[in-house]
């Protein structure tokens, strides 16, 4: 490529520059047809290269070099050090010291101008709704939008909601993402991209890149990522990620100890742990994975303070996607730790309506998995019918504090420490909505067991007295 102006040569080289003969050869069969260079046959090509920069016309000169992977083998080509020649290189690597600037995604608005103007401002304006989640959707990534954007441009009958429900279920292998049109500088499609990476990383690198894929698309602590692997040397493992995911763009260091990773790269090296070799070991990992975020749900407290809700915080997209997809990889005893921690984590904010569908589906789960009358089944009923007692409401949360008791009374015997818990959660019921005779006898009920089984001075058997007394006064 060859572009005058007023004070620039620009001279690009595309596609071929990790060829370093080739790139030496394509400086001097550019001097020869444009700048009518000839030098001499009997140098080597370096020799031939130094020649047509020495002799290269006045003026300034910019040199544009395409998707580098290895900068030792072009630098004896570049030009001299001046103030006239200036290089820049395009890749996916960092060169040591060489001054970089980094391409991030694009920002949301970019995004959506870069859209709307592939796709018509007509079209786009009738879907606008569906763009935000189409681009979303995408990751924001420049090549992403270009090619569905392209790809939408030449199916004028294709909406933009039917193009996002095919990202959605053939993700990578969606043939808008795949086909690349001949007027792009993309020559490949996004998995092809990816696939160029992929391949320069060991194995090593592999089995972390594909490790991060199993948390959520949300920012990722890196000392889960340390307990998730704890069998590999910490040092290996920051090697793997600063030299090989984090060069070659692969992952993205958002602040101290937290990294990213792209939601396409996340699909596709979900994809690469569900295909050999790395399938072998997917069940293995993802136990391990599951086994280490549950547990961090199992310090969430129902009364949280701000400061544990913001230490919490960070770790609760990766524990709602164990509990959303990774759930039959988690043992039978954390099966209920799942649900009961997202669930904690905004009843303790007073976010119920968040609070709530955790705490059904933890229900839910327990049944399926540990049959209707395991233990946690009974605690999973208590906690819902808890959450329904904090919003008022009594009648759902009654049949929930009878199954929990009926169901521990069967399981644990009439004396449990478990079924006194439930006889005074079912008092405060009836405390709250002024049936004070019923919570009377519930609440001597469980006072009676917990000084039997616990002691006078226990903590809960005192909690029971107070309510007990406080629910007299009342009556």
């Amino acid at each position: 490529m060859h572009l005058n102006s007023a004070n620039f040569t620009l001279v690009g080289f595309a596609g071929v520059v990790s060829k370093a003969v080739m790139s030496g050869a394509q400086v001097v069969q550019f001097a020869r047809i444009h700048l009518e260079l000839n030098p001499l046959t009997d140098l080597d090509l370096v020799g031939q290269v130094k020649y047509c920069w020495q002799r290269w016309r006045e003026g300034n000169v910019l040199l544009v070099l395409d998707d580098v992977t290895i900068y030792k083998e072009i630098q004896p080509y570049l030009p001299p050090s001046s103030t006239r020649f200036k290089v820049l290189m395009t890749t996916r690597k960092q060169f040591g010291q060489i001054p970089k600037l980094s391409l991030d995604v694009l920002e949301p608005q970019a995004a959506l101008d870069l859209l709307r103007k592939l796709v018509g401002e007509e079209r786009a304006n009738v879907e606008t709704q569906v763009i935000a989640s189409l681009l979303e959707r995408l990751g924001y990534l420049p090549l992403g939008i270009e090619l569905v954007g392209r790809y939408l441009a030449r199916k004028q009958d294709l909406s933009l909601a039917e193009m996002l429900q095919r990202l959605e279920k053939k993700k990578l292998k969606e043939r808008s993402l795949s086909q690349p049109e001949e007027n792009m500088t993309a020559q490949q499609g996004v998995e092809a991209a990816f696939e160029l990476s992929w391949e320069e990383l060991t194995d090593n690198d592999k089995q972390l890149a594909c490790l991060l894929s199993l948390f959520a698309a949300a920012p990722i602590p890196w000392q889960l990522v340390k307990s998730c692997l704890p069998n590999v040397d910490a040092e290996e493992l920051e090697e793997s990620r600063d030299d090989k995911l984090l060069t070659l763009h692969l992952l993205q260091r958002k602040e101290k100890g937290i990294y990213q990773l792209h939601p396409l790269l996340r699909e596709f090296f979900q994809a690469k742990l569900e295909a050999p070799p790395l399938q072998e070991n997917s069940g293995d990992v993802k136990r391990a994975f599951a086994s280490v975020i549950i547990a961090k749900a199992k310090h969430i407290p129902d009364n949280a303070t701000l400061e544990q809700i913001t230490a919490i915080a960070p770790y609760i997209p990766h524990l709602a996607e164990v509990a959303k997809n990774l759930i039959q990889y988690a043992s039978d005893e954390d099966v209920f730790w799942a649900f009961v921690g997202n669930a904690a984590f905004y009843y303790s904010q007073g976010l119920y309506d968040k609070a709530e569908p955790w705490s059904e589906q933890c229900v839910e789960v327990t049944k399926k998995r540990l049959g209707e009358e395991h233990p946690d089944v009974a605690q999973s009923l208590n906690n819902l019918a808890l959450l329904y007692d904090s919003q008022g409401r009594y009648s759902e949360a009654e049949p929930l504090h009878l199954q929990a008791l009926e169901l521990r009374r069967r399981n644990l015997g009439e004396e449990h420490p478990d079924v006194a818990l439930s006889l005074n959660n079912l008092a405060a019921l009836y405390d709250s909505q002024g049936r004070y005779s019923e919570a009377e006898d519930f609440y001597l009920q469980a006072l009676d067991i917990c000084e039997q089984q616990l002691g006078i001075g226990h903590p809960f058997t005192i909690t029971v007295r107070g309510n007990y007394a406080i629910c007299l006064k009342r009556g």
